[in-house]
């Protein structure tokens, strides 16, 4: 297709740093690539924080609603003003990223103005409700799979990140779904960074002794389940190095002892903890898709993740990495075991190769091209009306 002008309404926008911004800043490059046009719709920060939301990103403006921090997220408000916003810029399709609060704002907006949408589904917040629940979780995770179903059935279409979150909304009666991944920035996160004078220092620093260096990068929360890194405590040779900040922060570094916290990274920083690491470690079973477990193959790591979500469509077991069963106590130290010291090396390295062959097909261009075929789809003449 060709010009496309988009309204992007997104639950999470610069300053924030997380999977939700790090897509739409993507999309937004690649759209501006390709001479698109483009206005971005997010929760806007209080006038006296450190760090503003910026008036424009990749050249789009981007317009900011009032919003209110909720466990250190800054969640949008709804108002009318939306319908404001898109009836001044008339775009063609409405993108709404991880709707769940402004989403659903915008959603009902692009419908009340007849413009097509399409909703890229992205947090399990289900499972993330549930674990904060205590007693009601359950009770309190349908209400949410109801409060999904509800918002997505708004939708043109519904974009899932993997087989198993496609799987999820299907089984939960959400209309309208396909499959659309996520892209990796394969000339950022490679594994030539492995020589930089920088990486070498900071592994030189970080395994003085020749230690197998254990990487995971996320947010160090409950929902990441980190506490099951304590099965890799005692394993020979190893060190385990977290990148990423959150709540669990102060409680790991107690909880773990000779853990190495490097803190919040990006860009280059970040691509090069990737390339100083041994074997890339996720432990979460939550994910819809996995962000990091693409970046780590795409600097030529193995990866070990559990065989739940996400990670089952990222990971070919014993040819880029392995599948550990999160319910069989052990697992994880099984699996990490096989694949640590200087003898496993080459074995190391063959799974990196692998995985980097895999991801060099997934870049950004290449997924935003994708996308806009969905674009295409949600405005074309077989358009499904929403009852």
């Amino acid at each position: 297709m060709g010009h496309v002008r988009v309204a992007i309404v997104t639950e999470s926008f610069l300053p924030a740093l997380n999977g939700v911004t790090n897509s739409v800043c993507k999309v937004l490059e690649c759209l501006r690539a390709g001479g698109h046009e483009a206005l971005v719709v997010a929760p806007g920060t209080t006038p006296w924080a450190e760090t503003a939301a910026p008036e424009h990103y990749a050249g789009y403006p981007v317009h900011t609603v009032s919003s209110l921090p909720i466990r250190q997220f800054r969640v949008g408000l709804p108002s009318y003003e939306l319908e404001t916003v898109l009836h001044r810029f008339r775009p063609d399709v409405v993108h709404v990223a991880s709707p769940f609060v402004l989403g659903v704002r915008g959603l009902t907006a692009a419908r009340a103005l007849g413009i097509p949408s399409v909703a890229i589904y992205q947090t399990d917040m289900p499972s993330y409700i549930r674990q904060h629940s205590g007693p009601i979780g359950d009770l309190t995770a349908r209400a949410a799979w109801r409060w999904i179903r509800r918002i997505h059935s708004q939708a043109d279409i519904t974009l899932a990140p993997s087989s198993a979150a496609m799987q999820d909304l299907t089984n939960h009666d959400v209309p309208r779904v396909a499959l659309w991944g996520r892209g990796v920035d394969s000339t950022l996160f490679h594994p030539d960074r492995r020589t930089d004078p920088e990486t070498a220092a900071l592994r030189a620093r970080l395994a003085p002794h020749g230690e197998t260096l254990l990487g995971y990068v996320g947010r160090l929360a409950p929902e990441k389940e980190l506490h099951r890194l304590r099965e890799l405590n005692s394993l020979p040779s190893t060190r385990i190095v977290l990148v990423g900040d959150g709540p669990s922060a102060e409680h790991l570094r107690e909880d773990l002892p000779g853990v190495v916290l490097l803190g919040r990274q990006e860009g280059l920083d970040l691509a090069r903890s990737y390339a100083a690491f041994d074997l890339f470690v996720h432990t979460g079973t939550r994910e819809t898709f996995g962000q990091t477990l693409q970046e780590a193959a795409a600097a030529g790591l193995p990866v070990v993740a559990p065989a739940r979500g996400g990670p089952l469509d990222l990971i070919d077991p014993g040819r880029t990495g392995l599948l550990f069963d999160p319910v069989t106590p052990g697992a994880l130290r099984e699996a990490v075991a096989t694949l640590t010291g200087p003898e496993r090396a080459g074995e190391r390295e063959a799974m990196g190769r692998a995985g980097r062959a895999r991801v060099e097909e997934r870049s950004w261009p290449v997924l935003t091209e994708q996308l806009i075929g969905y674009y295409a789809r949600a405005m074309g003449p077989a358009r499904i009306a929403v009852a």
